[in-house]
């Protein structure tokens, strides 16, 4: 480091993170189990559920490996698990991370096509197909997160002959960290940026079609707000601030290596670790999603009942067809139940 650089202190790691995980861990597994169990024992596995169970599993991949790390930070980031276990803790928070954000785009778009391309969408979100969607959504997340893992994640630092501090590094060393940041662009473009610009495309038109049409229920259309503030919520408390920071923490540690020591290093650094404290609140406010939409069905049970009847006493002309087409597919995508 540069002798114009003032140190920073990594109080914030040893104090907070741990208390952070400890909380996530036992809320996470709590919402998260109770949430699952009530989408397959009330739910049939179609469209969403399938998208809503992958979200879980993703956080139940996460959250086993939070005891460690926060043992790791509260023993002053001292790693004793090994190399190997090291780089697994950290795949698997890049698959919890890039699969969620990934199957709450397939959500955004599967209610998309429901609401603004009814006809397109009716009959093709079958169990197969959204099973084969998530397959590919894993394969996807799992490719872009393996380079992760060739990256050294573990250092020694000899600091007396008897004492050795082992590093388990979130990113890597600051011998690769200008490789590093090329890679951590493209994966933030590719399972942050990419997915948060389709799912934005994707409720900005349902908002708007919601806003204009008069013959959707108005608490459909409150729900469906609702469900958006969720969203914007998740992405704005745990996935911008984090992939932001990230990058500019390793820009920085880039230029702290050639020698140069930019003024905002240090608010860069610490910003930088708050928002890892916060990205891993997305395995609690996961569930907000799963369980919102399941309360829909239970809601929405007598409006579709009533959708069906409205539809016999349409006329047969193309616009009432679409019309009443729109609408009933709005209530199947909302509660999930079957046809009448």
């Amino acid at each position: 480091m540069p002798d114009n650089c003032t140190s920073v202190e990594y109080d914030f790691e040893s104090k907070i993170l741990p208390s952070i995980y400890t909380m996530v861990l036992i809320i996470g597994l709590g919402a998260n189990g109770w949430g699952m169990k009530s989408i397959l024992q009330k739910q049939k596995k179609v469209g969403n559920n399938v998208f809503l169970l992958n979200i879980g599993l993703a956080n139940f991949l996460f959250l086993p490996t939070l005891p460690f790390l926060s043992a790791y930070y509260f023993m002053n980031s001292n790693w004793i698990f090994g190399d190997a276990f090291c780089k697994i803790t950290r795949f698997c928070f890049n698959l919890n991370l890039y699969g969620s954000i990934g199957f709450l785009t397939c959500i955004s778009v599967d209610r998309y096509l429901a609401i603004v391309h009814p006809l397109k969408a009716m009959g093709r979100m079958t169990v197969r197909n959204t099973v084969a969607i998530s397959v590919m959504v894993w394969v996807l997340v799992s490719v872009q997160s393996l380079p992760d893992m060739l990256y050294l994640k573990t250092s020694t630092n000899n600091t007396t002959k008897t004492n050795e501090t082992a590093k388990c590094y979130h990113t890597t060393s600051t011998q690769y960290v200008e490789d590093y940041l090329t890679y951590s662009l493209g994966q933030t473009l590719t399972g942050f940026c990419i997915p948060f610009l389709i799912l934005l495309g994707c409720y900005g038109h349902v908002i708007l079609v919601l806003c204009q049409s008069n013959t959707i229920d108005k608490e459909v259309k409150q729900r469906s707000l609702k469900l958006l503030f969720i969203l914007i919520l998740l992405f704005s408390v745990c996935y911008i601030p984090y992939h932001i920071f990230r990058n500019l923490n390793l820009y920085a540690r880039g230029l702290l290596k050639k020698g140069q020591c930019p003024t905002w290093n240090n608010g860069v650094f610490s910003a930088h670790q708050i928002s890892r404290g916060l990205v891993c609140l997305n395995s609690v406010l996961n569930p907000l999603v799963y369980l919102h939409i399941t309360d829909i069905s239970t809601q929405f049970n007598k409006l579709l009942l009533r959708s069906c009847h409205m539809l016999n006493r349409l006329t047969v002309s193309r616009y009432g067809s679409v019309q009443a087409t729109q609408d009933l597919r709005f209530l199947f995508a909302s509660s999930n139940t079957s046809s009448c």
